[in-house]
Protein backbone atom coordinates (compact mmCIF):
# COMPACT_ATOMS: atom_id res chain seq x y z
CA UNK A 1 0.00 0.00 0.00
CA UNK A 2 3.01 2.33 0.76
CA UNK A 3 4.66 1.27 -2.56
CA UNK A 4 1.17 2.28 -4.53
CA UNK A 5 0.47 5.84 -2.83
CA UNK A 6 4.55 6.41 -2.99
CA UNK A 7 4.25 5.95 -7.13
CA UNK A 8 0.98 7.54 -7.30
CA UNK A 9 2.77 10.43 -5.80
CA UNK A 10 5.62 10.48 -8.34
CA UNK A 11 3.68 10.09 -11.06
CA UNK A 12 1.07 13.17 -10.12
CA UNK A 13 4.06 15.44 -9.38
CA UNK A 14 5.72 14.20 -12.98
CA UNK A 15 2.29 15.06 -14.58
CA UNK A 16 2.01 18.50 -12.78
CA UNK A 17 5.64 19.12 -13.95
CA UNK A 18 4.66 18.01 -17.65
CA UNK A 19 1.67 20.24 -17.56
CA UNK A 20 4.11 23.49 -15.48
CA UNK A 21 6.55 23.04 -18.45
CA UNK A 22 4.08 22.75 -21.79
CA UNK A 23 2.13 26.09 -20.79
CA UNK A 24 5.62 27.95 -20.18
CA UNK A 25 6.42 27.58 -23.97
CA UNK A 26 7.11 29.95 -26.41
CA UNK A 27 5.01 29.53 -28.82
CA UNK A 28 4.60 32.33 -31.08
CA UNK A 29 1.91 34.55 -30.87
CA UNK A 30 -1.19 35.70 -33.38
CA UNK A 31 0.32 39.19 -35.19
CA UNK A 32 -2.71 40.58 -33.36
CA UNK A 33 -1.27 39.10 -30.29
CA UNK A 34 1.96 40.60 -31.15
CA UNK A 35 0.81 44.36 -32.01
CA UNK A 36 -0.86 44.39 -28.73
CA UNK A 37 2.13 44.00 -26.93
CA UNK A 38 4.24 46.09 -29.46
CA UNK A 39 1.28 49.00 -28.72
CA UNK A 40 2.02 48.70 -24.71
CA UNK A 41 5.86 48.99 -24.61
CA UNK A 42 5.54 51.89 -26.87
CA UNK A 43 3.10 53.68 -24.97
CA UNK A 44 4.15 52.61 -21.27
CA UNK A 45 7.58 51.86 -21.51
CA UNK A 46 9.68 54.14 -23.79
CA UNK A 47 9.64 58.17 -22.88
CA UNK A 48 8.37 60.36 -25.32
CA UNK A 49 11.47 62.47 -26.56
CA UNK A 50 8.90 65.63 -27.44
CA UNK A 51 8.22 64.98 -23.53
CA UNK A 52 12.02 64.67 -22.61
CA UNK A 53 12.67 68.27 -24.86
CA UNK A 54 9.93 69.88 -23.28
CA UNK A 55 11.06 69.14 -19.35
CA UNK A 56 14.61 69.44 -20.20
CA UNK A 57 13.65 73.36 -21.89
CA UNK A 58 11.74 73.59 -18.83
CA UNK A 59 14.40 72.42 -16.50
CA UNK A 60 16.50 75.26 -18.71
CA UNK A 61 14.32 77.80 -17.65
CA UNK A 62 13.70 77.24 -14.18
CA UNK A 63 17.53 77.40 -13.72
CA UNK A 64 18.10 80.24 -15.58
CA UNK A 65 15.32 82.00 -13.07
CA UNK A 66 17.40 80.55 -9.96
CA UNK A 67 21.18 81.55 -11.56
CA UNK A 68 19.27 85.48 -12.03
CA UNK A 69 18.01 85.57 -8.52
CA UNK A 70 21.44 84.25 -7.55
CA UNK A 71 23.18 86.87 -9.24
CA UNK A 72 20.61 89.76 -8.40
CA UNK A 73 20.93 88.68 -4.58
CA UNK A 74 24.90 88.72 -5.31
CA UNK A 75 24.61 92.72 -6.26
CA UNK A 76 22.34 93.19 -3.79
CA UNK A 77 24.70 92.93 -0.93
CA UNK A 78 27.46 94.25 -2.76
CA UNK A 79 26.23 97.37 -3.55
CA UNK A 80 22.81 97.51 -1.57
CA UNK A 81 22.91 100.30 0.86
CA UNK A 82 19.62 100.00 2.88
CA UNK A 83 20.20 97.19 4.90
CA UNK A 84 16.71 95.68 3.46
CA UNK A 85 18.25 95.23 0.27
CA UNK A 86 21.33 93.82 1.73
CA UNK A 87 19.02 91.11 3.48
CA UNK A 88 16.65 90.53 0.56
CA UNK A 89 19.78 90.02 -1.33
CA UNK A 90 21.24 87.46 0.90
CA UNK A 91 18.02 85.87 1.30
CA UNK A 92 17.49 85.62 -2.57
CA UNK A 93 21.00 83.94 -2.53
CA UNK A 94 20.13 81.28 0.20
CA UNK A 95 16.98 80.31 -1.30
CA UNK A 96 18.05 80.24 -4.85
CA UNK A 97 21.23 78.50 -3.87
CA UNK A 98 18.90 75.78 -2.05
CA UNK A 99 16.75 75.66 -5.02
CA UNK A 100 19.79 74.84 -7.25
CA UNK A 101 20.60 71.60 -4.68
CA UNK A 102 17.27 70.35 -5.71
CA UNK A 103 17.14 71.01 -9.08
CA UNK A 104 20.43 69.26 -9.62
CA UNK A 105 19.50 65.90 -7.97
CA UNK A 106 16.15 66.17 -10.01
CA UNK A 107 17.72 66.80 -12.53
CA UNK A 108 19.77 63.74 -11.98
CA UNK A 109 17.27 61.83 -11.51
CA UNK A 110 14.88 62.17 -14.72
CA UNK A 111 17.71 62.07 -16.67
CA UNK A 112 17.82 65.62 -18.48
CA UNK A 113 21.29 67.27 -18.24
CA UNK A 114 21.10 70.51 -15.84
CA UNK A 115 21.87 73.14 -18.20
CA UNK A 116 24.49 75.75 -17.81
CA UNK A 117 22.84 79.30 -18.05
CA UNK A 118 23.93 82.48 -16.84
CA UNK A 119 20.90 84.84 -17.71
CA UNK A 120 21.86 87.78 -15.61
CA UNK A 121 25.04 88.87 -18.36
CA UNK A 122 21.88 88.69 -20.95
CA UNK A 123 20.00 90.85 -18.71
CA UNK A 124 19.93 94.53 -19.78
CA UNK A 125 17.90 95.11 -16.02
CA UNK A 126 21.03 93.50 -14.59
CA UNK A 127 23.90 95.23 -16.76
CA UNK A 128 22.04 98.94 -15.98
CA UNK A 129 22.00 98.03 -12.02
CA UNK A 130 25.80 97.08 -12.14
CA UNK A 131 26.71 100.37 -13.35
CA UNK A 132 24.51 102.18 -10.03
CA UNK A 133 25.41 103.13 -7.00
CA UNK A 134 24.07 104.41 -3.47
CA UNK A 135 20.55 105.17 -3.32
CA UNK A 136 19.70 105.10 -7.30
CA UNK A 137 20.80 101.39 -7.03
CA UNK A 138 18.61 100.50 -4.40
CA UNK A 139 15.76 102.16 -6.32
CA UNK A 140 16.14 100.29 -9.02
CA UNK A 141 17.04 97.19 -7.82
CA UNK A 142 13.36 97.21 -6.37
CA UNK A 143 11.82 98.02 -9.06
CA UNK A 144 14.36 95.44 -11.18
CA UNK A 145 13.24 92.53 -9.01
CA UNK A 146 9.60 93.28 -8.56
CA UNK A 147 9.58 92.82 -12.63
CA UNK A 148 12.16 89.77 -12.57
CA UNK A 149 10.19 88.24 -9.58
CA UNK A 150 6.71 88.62 -11.69
CA UNK A 151 7.81 86.90 -14.75
CA UNK A 152 9.28 84.14 -12.45
CA UNK A 153 6.48 83.24 -11.13
CA UNK A 154 4.67 83.56 -14.03
CA UNK A 155 7.12 81.00 -15.78
CA UNK A 156 7.45 78.91 -12.79
CA UNK A 157 3.31 78.38 -12.43
CA UNK A 158 3.58 77.63 -16.52
CA UNK A 159 6.56 75.09 -15.64
CA UNK A 160 4.18 73.30 -12.47
CA UNK A 161 1.35 72.98 -14.96
CA UNK A 162 2.79 71.65 -17.96
CA UNK A 163 6.08 69.58 -17.22
CA UNK A 164 5.41 65.97 -17.69
CA UNK A 165 7.69 64.84 -14.92
CA UNK A 166 5.66 64.47 -11.38
CA UNK A 167 8.57 65.10 -9.40
CA UNK A 168 9.85 68.42 -11.49
CA UNK A 169 6.03 69.58 -11.16
CA UNK A 170 6.24 69.13 -7.31
CA UNK A 171 9.53 71.35 -7.31
CA UNK A 172 8.38 73.84 -9.57
CA UNK A 173 4.95 74.51 -7.16
CA UNK A 174 7.05 75.02 -4.32
CA UNK A 175 8.92 77.36 -6.13
CA UNK A 176 6.26 79.52 -6.85
CA UNK A 177 5.77 79.49 -3.40
CA UNK A 178 9.12 81.00 -2.61
CA UNK A 179 8.65 83.05 -5.60
CA UNK A 180 5.78 84.44 -4.51
CA UNK A 181 7.09 85.24 -1.00
CA UNK A 182 10.39 86.99 -2.85
CA UNK A 183 8.00 88.99 -4.57
CA UNK A 184 5.97 90.14 -1.53
CA UNK A 185 8.85 90.99 0.47
CA UNK A 186 10.29 93.32 -2.85
CA UNK A 187 6.50 95.52 -2.68
CA UNK A 188 7.03 95.74 1.22
CA UNK A 189 10.62 97.39 0.68
CA UNK A 190 9.30 100.00 -1.80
Amino acid sequence: MKKILMYSKIILGTGLLLCTMNSCKNEPKSEQEQEVVIEDVNNNAMPDNEIVENDAQYLEDAVAISQFEMEMGKLAQQKGVSTAVKEYGSMLVADNTKSMEEVKMLSNKITVTMPIVNTAVDNENYNKLKEKSGMDFDKMFIEVIEAEQEKAMDKMTEISQKAKNNDFKLWASRQVIGLTDHYEQAKKMQ
